[in-house]
């Protein structure tokens, strides 16, 4: 580990064990109690006040990436934690009825954010959605519930969509990102204002 005392320099380690991110400390005289991190081109940046020791430091690191790993893990759940997902929207917003069979990431959706196959109940989402906001992911997930209920994009699927309260709000979103990105945004062949 490199250790700057300056303000601004940067700390570098790498964990000794395990397949952990590289991280950078940068201390800051400005900074007077509060840390943070974020994760930054495949790094862990930690900013500490300037006066904090070298072990205050190490507890700090090790306590900043359990924290971003925790939400990390939040915002990409497991295939069982979206199956569980699935199912807790789906009593929530459409009455308990819709109930897949499986729910699962696929690598393979570049044009989608999620499909259906109401045949044999099985749900896929986008990788692409790792990361997003929670509200995002559920929305794309009860657009694929409701799928189990009514396959088409009619006006009775959008009715049933229509029940996650942030449906519109996440429908922005994921049109937003796309443009942002300058990636075709997946069509739906019914607009449901238009239904």
């Amino acid at each position: 580990m490199e250790r700057g005392s300056r303000d601004g320099e940067a700390e570098v380690t790498a964990a000794a064990d395990g397949p952990a991110p590289e991280v950078e400390v940068r201390r800051s005289r400005r900074r007077r109690r509060t840390v943070s991190a974020y994760r930054q081109d495949g790094r862990v940046i930690v900013l500490v006040p300037a006066s904090l020791s070298a072990r205050e430091v190490d507890r700090w690191v090790v306590e900043m990436v359990g924290r971003l790993d925790r939400a990390d893990e939040r915002r990409r759940p497991t295939e069982d934690a979206l199956m569980a997902r699935a199912t807790r929207l789906s009593d929530r917003y459409l009455g308990g009825l819709a109930r897949p069979s499986s729910v699962r990431w696929v690598e393979n959706q570049n044009s989608r954010w999620g499909s259906c196959t109401p045949g044999d109940g099985t749900i896929r989402l986008s990788t692409r959605l790792r990361g997003m906001p929670a509200w995002v992911v559920d929305y794309v997930l009860v657009h694929e519930l409701a799928h189990l209920l009514v396959p088409g994009h009619d006006a009775d699927f959008w009715a049933w969509v229509a029940h996650y309260p942030q449906a519109e709000r996440a429908r922005g979103y994921l049109l937003g990102w796309s443009a942002a990105s300058n990636v075709e945004p997946p069509v739906e062949p019914e607009d449901p204002d238009d239904a």
